[in-house]
């Protein structure tokens, strides 16, 4: 055993007051509604309980209760682990039981404690404990926090989340512990266990449980040792008991109670191997009596129903398994079903909690898996075991009931063994540890720690992690006698109680000192006589300790403890008094008996300078020397009445001279040191009278100056008294370490003087380094102190003296080099591009010396692998264990980008860069200036705040953000007060950015005029003399049906033109506006209504309109909202007549993906009510959210509802048409794009599917067909050619077929059996109807091979070249085979008439033979109706592009159309007009289509034209086709566009199918619900430019770059956002661009990703206005811009600059008070005239340059320069700084004037200040003022550094400057004597 190392014995630190503890959990019980009232109120109905008798009775039952026996109570204490990253919250948590209730309460040293959870159980609670459990199946480690509560049947577990859990109990437990994996459980073990166990086998002890979900499995353990023993085996030794359990390291420790010795086990997942070894077990003898007890088999189904062993009661004699119950409950045994499990029948847990578990997915199964499995698949030879049956007479067991299939439990985790303790000494007394814990010292060594309170010792064995760091190695053991311990692990100690009752502090097994804690009696005073008699339970009075801050202990229970009776658990101690008994006998003193709850709260030790010197000490010293300092400092710091924090630094100094040999009382200044805080010595600042000759006498003064005196070291008789130097004690512990720790701290001085906050301290540091130098004459060392701090060091004048022997002793470490590391010279250096050894460094201590180096040598040498592979080059670690973690980073061009990059990685910010001195900070300034112009956009956050550019900042800010929360536009709709603009629907179109778009009209308001259909319309019939007064009410009412045919279309268009507008209130539901069918006549405004009677109105007219009315409310929601399940069944209305309604919103949450989040349970609810409209809604909206997922859950839904894919024998669903419609279509949506085969198949055929059988399938089977077209088109989505595995099909012949007609081919498959029957009303023959088959096949051609421009099957669909032909193909097929045909030659379509007018054939437009008998209007007709599908093809081919060709194209083409309607006027009746009004219909939803979401004015004034026409033939399909233009003409507001993907192209095609709907109820040909898909492809490209200071959207100029294409060159645009971008894939670059902005490049060639989730998050751009420049909006020119008018003339600029000016050139409220303060003139400010200007130029240039970081810069060069001209500088550190700001601009300058632009400091002012230095350089040298400074030391050391002399030459300067220098010092002597000494 190793001893205690060292010990410092005649110390004694303080600690804090003591405070009287009281967990806090008592205090709330006493206050909670425990289950006493609950189990009064349940007994006694209400009506009693609150009468007056009753009440009274109340109160005196609980007095009753009261004085019961008080419950155990016991808790338990740890640091609170909130990750709160601003401030990290320091606070104690607590976890308190007491009875039934567990509280968990928070609270710290400043907020008081408050309950955070607090439980209440069934049965009381045996063990309360935080418990951490891996998150199953998650890849990442997620971890769930709970807090577990084990009852006796049952542990509840409650996550942090709020996830509840019960897990059942099998087994009574004694003990539960948490470890890294989950929870271990210790069975209970009873005297009888052996009865039943088999011979060899005893039952395990111990379980793990790794989730609460999952099953409680036996742990196996793996015992060291090289025998047969040490295989894996179940831990089933009884005497083996758990005493601590550990996450970090995963360890467990046990003790044997038999052996009495202490083991130490790793705990782990088990090995595959390990797991199949437990389970092989051997066989064994089956045919004994004892057979099948040796399966185990028998012995848990009866504990499966044996009352004896529920959970919590106890059996006859409290074993498990009584012999009696083998015969007593035999009746029991046979009646029993093999179902009932020990959950059912334990009393303590409810019925409900074990149903729940019991029954809920996921759970464990109910049958035998509880107790059953436990032992048998223990014990059972094989899996499935052998049970033999008893042979006994009495045994009439029915087998089935004994023998279910059961599968062995499989073990999870195990334990192996690490290390056993070899105490064995003390049989006769019990020596297993009351309390373990870890815990480690300051030096790092990681001790376990054993309190074994018998023998009142502490043993701790020091144990260290392997490399592989699985393994823990245990090299020794200490012993340390203690009564009671515990770990402190901020501060790296352990607090002990001896056994005198003495309080001691260790740091791992070195004794620190006694701790006093005023309040408690020193432990040499005798107790004797305040102790009671023994008899009293005073004696284990536990009183907790708390380390508090700065004070190390708190030592906390009540000051008069409450008595306490034994039962000491390891971390808890159980108390186990009553009330009545609490204060009954008092000690007349406190006296420590325990210690307990350590809760680290951090100990704040020493200021920055001591812990930097700490660590660099710990760093470079062995560890037992290590040890020696800090335990002498911790001594000497924690004394009795502590240190302030000033004299904190000098105890450290002399402790740590003291250390290393010095006679700190010798030593003037280290003797001063407690008298005297600012450590430089006072010197004298009088003028000097300036004398005018020289003397002799100045070379004498000369020898004898402390410049000479410092730098000879030699004592100097005369001024030296030779008692003065006195010798070191060369056996000091730290003695033979000088030079190390002389150069650590002097790097450390280099570090200190990187940071301004911390270099005033390095002037103390210096008074230390400069003696140690002196000793070890280090004459360049001193030197270097010397011109650091001239006046200070000249006050140092002695030495000690070491003898020439000694040094030798002395460890000369080979990194201390005669030439002094000095950072600023290394940087100097690199800037003038010199060479320069490797700087070194500390690892962990000197990180800022790092990040400087190494930010110099990537971005001023240039080298782009400084941090990465090169850095040896630049830096020498002084230890070579310790690798830098340097991350190696993909180079780029940009040296600048690099550094910052870099910078960002190491964690440097910008606060931290204000701390770096001025010169040296000025090339990392420069870098990050030049990144601030031309940014990446895809920076992280990180990088962007410290370039400075807020704009990039929010953004990527944005971008962070979770994504899964709505991240929406702050520009919140404002809220309207009129209440009829709020029920139109259309109010959250946001206002701000629509304003910005079309900011010279109203245009939006006209639209939201056009599509309301909220209120009344107005109807005005003129009522003509001779109309009666009814026939005039009916006349008002039919004119009331034409209005109410365009209402009923509008939502059509309003669900496009709100699209994902609206985020909605989760706790409100969504506003539906009202569908208005009512009129109101002129002029009395009286109500017209259409269900007076007087006129027929059609049935149902208005079911789909408000299905629409649904859909378009649905599509307000923005796709980023929080929506969940329960709303969306919580917006379901309760009336039936808006069911429709609800039905369309159902597929609006489709459309926008949020009807993914319904419950399956709710789509299975509303599927099975049978409402057409609902079915309908719902299978098109989940199609729609799992667009091509090939979903299966969703498949099977779809596939329920189209007879076709289910199997010929399944029963005849009745599935209405419409449905099935629908479902068709969402196979098609699901599949999209897959080339599914087996659909495709079933698709192919139904396009075709005949009548029948019988009276099935006779109406609307054109919708169907189309459905199935459409369906196949989207499954082969754009596959062409290429259909894997389909050649089979023929799937472009069969096509044909159905599109020209033919035979019919035999059904194939499937379905022949079902069309045996043929219908019983429609008799086509075997030929193909081509009426119902044409159009989807001519789509599904169209959408298999889109933009496949494939000519062959093109060809297929040109139209008849000749007459006859003509007549036989309907004109609307010709639309649609021009649409497809032109779509499949998608690159052939051009925006132009001639084009459109090619698709018409030669026959059509020659001029006709008059004699040839030609149907004149046939031709028309076919001519209408190509144009009008070449036209949708147009449209398709521009979609969303606004193409200003194709848009003109249209319009002429529009503008034809309109006038041959108005020249055919009256003439055309009937199909002439339906004619031309189907193609103007279609040209305009063509138009709507190029120019979507651009909201075009020439667009919308043809859709107002036709808004208004009511009359005649305007049926509702016309008006839905151009309500729709205009809803996609302002899609979503003007956000969205459309895409010409190929998915949105199907969709379109799906939504425009040019056959539009007769009447509202009329879905024959196409299904109408299909006419929202056009939300699919819409796509969000609207950039919305936003001020990064006013959070306001904005105008800015973007510059737009196409890619180049066959058709065009790479071209770039202008463009003003905000504006819609072209679609993404046809871009190279977007750029904002200057001046008026900051610029910012988003480069597309690269990824499209950043970008998109701009878009797709509201488009919002972030952007900076630069300084000076105004928004667009105030000034469109730029003529009022403040730099237009002062940059050319810029040196009148200076002087033009008002500060009062400022305001309109930054937003920075700094450089606002700045002007404000600093740079106008005031009363007191008249004589500081030139500085004022000097002010206003400097922050006129900062921010005319944008760079206000520079402002401090600036200033402090200009204070520089101002003190050396008074002379009042006293240290050189400003010079240096000045002279790398020169350097840095002199390298510059050499590199050409080109390089000028890119210099932050401005040419005109670093000149003049270092002329400035220069000429006051010159005046002390030329003697011109006559030297009015203060010390001779100073000039020397400023000429020297300034004109970089060394020594000699300073000394062999002219000797006219050194006689006047001399003679001036001569006249100051007599003034200053005692200063200088």
């Amino acid at each position: 055993m190793s001893e205690v190392v060292y010990e410092e014995t005649a110390t004694m630190i303080a600690a804090g007051e003591l405070q009287s503890f009281v967990p806090f959990g008592r205090e709330h019980c006493r206050n909670h509604p425990n289950a006493f009232n609950l189990q009064l109120r349940e007994l006694q109905p209400a009506s009693e309980l609150w009468a007056s008798d009753g009440a009274a009775g109340l109160v005196g039952s609980l007095q009753e209760v009261s004085l019961q026996e008080r419950e155990r109570e016991f808790w338990q204490l740890r640091k609170g682990c909130k990750g709160v990253k601003e401030e990290d919250v320091e606070f104690e948590e607590e976890l308190y039981a007491a009875g039934n209730v567990v509280v968990w309460s928070q609270g710290s040293r400043a907020q008081a404690s408050s309950v955070y959870k607090a439980f209440t159980v069934d049965s009381p609670v045996q063990q309360a404990l935080w418990c951490n459990f891996a998150a199953p199946h998650k890849k990442n480690d997620e971890v769930e926090l709970t807090v577990c509560i084990v009852q006796s049947s049952c542990v509840n577990v409650h996550t942090m989340t709020g996830k509840d859990f019960i897990s059942p109990l099998p087994f009574q437990v004694s003990n539960v512990w948490a470890t890294k994996f989950g929870l271990l459980m210790e069975r209970k073990n009873t005297a009888n266990d052996a009865h039943f166990s088999p011979p060899g086998e005893p039952l395990p002890t111990v379980f793990s449980m790794l989730h609460p979900l999952d099953e409680i499995a036996p742990v196996v353990c793996k015992p060291a040792g090289l025998f047969e023993g040490s295989r894996v085996q179940y831990v089933s030794d009884s005497a083996m008991k758990i005493v601590f359990t550990c996450c970090q390291p995963s360890i467990v420790v046990s003790y044997d109670t038999v052996q009495g010795i202490h083991s130490v086990w790793t705990l782990r997942k088990v090995t595959h191997d390990e797991r199949s070894t437990v389970l092989r077990c051997p066989a064994e003898p089956v045919g004994t009596p004892l057979g099948l007890m040796a399966s185990g088999f028998l012995t848990s189904h009866l504990r499966n129903v044996s009352r004896h062993d529920s959970p919590g009661g106890t059996g006859p004699s409290g074993s498990p398994l009584h012999y009696s119950a083998l015969h007593s409950h035999q009746s029991r045994i046979v009646s029993s079903s093999p179902g009932t499990h020990s959950r059912v029948h334990s009393p303590s847990i409810s019925n409900m909690a074990a149903l729940s578990r019991a029954h809920s997915p996921g759970m464990a199964a109910p049958s035998f898996s509880g107790v059953a499995r436990f032992n048998t698949s223990l014990h059972s030879s094989s899996p499935r075991g052998h049970h033999g049956l008893l042979a006994s007479p009495n045994s009439t067991i029915n087998e089935t009931v004994l023998v279910p299939e059961m599968e062995p439990i499989i073990p999870d985790l195990c334990m192996e063994q690490l290390w056993t303790s070899l105490f064995t000494i003390y049989r006769e007394m019990s020596s297993q540890a009351s309390k373990v814990f870890l815990t480690s010292d300051l030096c790092e060594n990681h001790y376990l720690c054993f309190l074994v309170e018998s023998h009142q010792q502490l043993r701790c064995v020091k144990f260290i992690e392997s490399n592989d760091t699985s393994q823990l190695i245990f090299p020794s053991v200490t012993t340390i006698p203690a009564k009671d311990a515990e770990p402190l692990q901020s501060i790296d100690a352990m607090l002990v109680l001896e056994a005198c009752g003495s309080l001691v502090l260790y740091t791992g097994i070195t004794r620190v000192s006694k701790v006093f804690v005023p309040g408690l009696l020193s432990p040499s005073f005798s107790l004797t006589n305040h102790l009671p008699h023994r008899s009293t339970p005073v004696e284990t009075v536990s009183t907790p300790a708390n380390a508090g801050s700065r004070h190390l202990q708190r030592l906390d229970e009540d000051a008069m403890p409450s008595p306490v009776t034994g039962l000491r658990g390891p971390n808890i101690k159980h108390h186990d008094a009553s009330f009545l008994e609490d204060y009954t006998f008092q000690p007349a003193t406190p006296y420590i008996n325990a210690l307990r709850d350590p809760v680290c709260n951090r100990v704040t030790l020493v200021g920055f300078l001591l812990r930097k010197c700490l660590e660099a000490i710990r760093f470079i010293l062995p560890k037992e020397a290590a040890m020696k300092v800090l335990v002498k400092w911790y001594n000497i710091y924690n004394a009795p009445g502590g240190p302030s924090a000033h004299t904190e630094w000098s105890l450290f100094v002399t402790c740590f001279m003291t250390l290393m040999g010095y006679n700190t009382e010798r030593l003037t200044w280290t003797r001063n040191l407690h008298f005297e805080m600012p450590l430089s010595p006072v010197i004298a600042a009088k003028k000097a009278r300036p004398s005018d000759g020289g003397s002799d006498e100045d070379w004498d003064y000369l020898m004898g100056s402390h410049y000479h005196r410092q730098m000879n070291f030699l004592p100097v008789a005369t001024s030296l008294d030779a008692s003065g130097n006195s010798t070191l004690d060369s056996s000091a512990p730290l003695f033979p370490h000088i030079p190390a720790l002389f150069y650590v701290l002097h790097l450390l001085y280099q570090e200190l003087q990187l940071d301004e906050l911390q270099r005033a301290r390095a002037s103390s540091l210096v008074c230390l380094l400069q003696q140690l130098a002196r000793d070890l004459q280090l004459e360049e060392y001193v030197d270097l102190y010397w011109r650091d701090y001239p006046s200070i060091i000249s006050g140092f004048t002695e030495s000690c003296l070491i003898d020439q022997a000694l040094i030798c002793q002395m460890q000369r470490p080979s990194f201390l080099r005669p030439e002094p590391p000095c950072v600023f010279s290394w940087l100097s250096s690199c800037l003038r591009g010199e060479e320069s050894p490797p700087f070194p460094y500390l690892p962990g201590i000197c990180q800022r010396t790092r990040l400087l180096v190494v930010s110099y040598a990537l971005y001023v040498i240039g080298d782009e692998n400084a941090t990465s592979t090169d850095v040896s080059k630049y830096l020498a670690k002084l230890s070579a264990g310790l690798q830098s973690s340097v991350k190696v980073m993909s180079s780029s061009e940009n040296l600048a980008e690099q550094l910052v990059v870099w910078l960002t990685s190491q964690g440097f910010t910008l606060k931290d860069l204000e701390s770096v001195p001025f010169g040296v900070a000025l090339p990392i300034r420069e870098a990050i200036y030049r990144c601030r112009e031309q940014p990446c956009s895809d920076w992280s956050e990180e990088v962007c705040l410290l370039i400075g550019r807020q704009d990039l900042t929010k953004q990527a800010h944005k971008m962070t953000l979770a994504k899964s929360k709505a991240v929406s536009l702050s520009l919140e709709p404002p809220a309207t007060t009129e209440p009829d603009e709020e029920e139109d629907g259309m109010s959250d179109i946001v206002q701000e950015v629509t304003g910005l778009i079309w900011s010279q009209d109203l245009r939006v308001q006209e639209v939201r005029r056009l599509l309301q259909s909220s209120r009344p319309v107005r109807v005005s019939v003129v009522q003509l003399p001779e109309v009666s007064d009814h026939e005039y009410i009916e006349e008002k009412e039919n004119k009331l049906l034409q209005l109410c045919q365009r209402t009923m279309a509008l939502p059509v268009g309003r669900g496009l033109f709100t699209l994902f507008s609206y985020h909605p209130v989760p706790t409100e539901p969504l506003p539906v506006p009202k569908l208005n069918l009512t009129g109101r006549a002129l002029p009395r405004n009286t109500v017209v209504d259409l269900n007076s009677g007087n006129i027929d109105v059609p049935p149902n007219m208005t079911s789909w309109p408000s299905f629409h009315n649904g859909v378009a409310a649905g599509l307000k929601i923005a796709p980023a909202s929080q929506v969940d399940s329960a709303w969306i069944a919580y917006n379901k209305p309760k009336s039936p007549e808006l069911a429709n309604e609800y039905a369309g919103f159902l597929m609006a949450l489709g459309l926008n993906g949020h009807l993914t989040k319904l419950a399956t349970l709710n789509i299975h609810d509303y599927l099975t009510k049978g409402h057409e409209m609902t079915s309908i809604g719902l299978l098109l909206g989940v199609s729609s959210a799992k667009l091509g997922t090939m979903d299966m859950s969703i498949t099977r839904l779809l596939g329920i509802h189209i007879p076709a894919l289910l199997p010929p024998t399944s029963t005849e669903l009745d599935v209405p048409h419409n449905v099935q419609v629908a479902a068709v279509i969402g196979i098609g949506l699901v599949y999209q794009g897959t080339g599914h085969r087996h659909n495709a198949e079933v698709l192919l055929s139904e396009i075709g599917r005949p009548p029948g059988p019988e009276m099935e399938y006779c109406t609307d089977r054109e919708s169907y067909s189309l459905a199935a077209g459409l369906a196949l088109g989207m499954v082969c989505l754009g596959h062409g050619s290429n259909l894997i595995g389909m050649t089979d099909l023929n799937v472009p012949e069969q096509l044909y077929q159905y599109m020209v007609g033919g035979h019919r081919r035999a059904q194939a498959g499937a379905n022949r059996e079902r069309h045996k029957s043929p219908s019983y009303q429609i008799k086509e023959g075997d030929t193909i109807n081509v009426d119902v088959t044409c159009p989807g096949a001519t789509l599904a051609l169209a959408m298999i091979y889109l933009k496949t421009n494939n000519r062959s099957i093109a060809d297929w669909l040109k139209p008849p070249d000749t007459l006859f032909l003509l007549d036989f193909i309907k004109p609307e097929f010709l639309l649609l085979r021009t649409l497809a045909r032109c779509i499949i030659m998608w690159d052939e379509i051009l925006p132009n008439t001639i084009w459109v007018k090619s698709n018409i054939p030669q026959i059509m437009r020659g001029t006709f033979d008059p004699s040839e008998d030609i149907n004149m209007e046939t031709m028309a007709q076919a001519q209408d109706y190509i144009t009008a599908g070449a036209c949708l093809a147009l449209g398709l081919r521009f979609a969303g592009s606004a193409n200003s060709d194709a848009f003109d194209c249209l319009y002429s083409l529009a503008r034809t159309h309109m006038t041959i309607m108005s020249f055919a006027g009256t003439a055309a009746v009937g199909h002439t007009f339906y004619n031309l009004q189907t193609c103007l219909s279609m040209i305009l939803l063509a138009m709507s289509m190029v120019m979507s979401g651009t909201g075009n004015l020439k667009v919308l004034q043809l859709c107002r034209f036709f808004h208004k026409r009511t009359g005649g033939e305007m049926n509702y399909g016309f008006h839905m086709a151009h309500h729709m233009a205009l809803g996609l003409l302002f899609l979503g507001g003007g956000r969205y566009t459309l895409s010409t993907s190929n998915s949105a192209i199907a969709a379109l095609l799906c939504a425009l199918y040019p056959h539009f709907p007769a009447h509202s109820t009329d879905n024959r040909y196409h299904l109408q619900a299909l006419r929202h898909l056009a939300v699919l492809a819409a796509e969000p490209r609207l950039l919305v430019p936003v001020d990064v200071d006013s959070l306001k959207p904005c105008y800015a100029l973007l510059e737009v770059t196409y890619k180049e294409t066959k058709w065009y060159d790479e071209t770039t645009v202008e463009l003003m956002a905000p504006t819609l971008l072209p679609e993404l894939q046809l871009l190279k670059r977007v750029k904002v661009k200057g001046p008026r902005y900051w610029e910012l490049s988003v480069d597309l060639s690269k990824e499209t990703q950043h970008l998109k989730s701009i878009l797709s998050r509201d488009g919002v751009l972030y952007v900076k206005l630069r300084a000076g420049q105004l928004p667009y909006k105030d000034d469109p020119q730029g003529w009022k811009s403040l730099v237009a008018t002062t940059v050319n003339h810029r040196s009148s600029g200076v002087k033009a600059f008002k500060p009062e000016a400022i305001s309109t050139f930054t937003s920075e409220p700094a450089l606002v008070s700045f002007a404000e303060l600093f740079c106008k003139t005031s009363e007191g400010m008249k004589h500081r005239e030139d500085t004022l200007v000097l002010f206003s130029a400097m922050l006129y240039e900062c921010v005319t340059q944008e760079c206000p970081e520079m402002l401090p810069t600036y200033i402090a060069i200009e204070q520089a320069v101002s003190a050396l001209r008074r002379g009042d500088l006293l240290q050189t550190f400003p010079l240096w700084q000045l002279r790398l700001v020169v350097e840095l601009w002199d390298s510059r300058m050499q590199r050409g004037p080109a390089n000028r632009r890119d210099t932050l400091l401005t040419s005109e002012f670093l000149p003049v200040m270092k002329n400035a230095v220069d000429a006051t350089l010159d005046s002390w040298l030329k003697g011109e003022e006559r030297l009015h400074v203060q010390n001779f030391s100073l000039i020397g050391s400023i000429v020297l550094f300034w004109g970089f002399l060394d020594k000699d030459t300073f000394c062999s300067f002219s000797s006219y400057i050194m006689t006047e220098l001399f003679r001036w010092l001569r006249k100051k002597t007599t003034t200053s004597q005692q200063g200088c000494t």
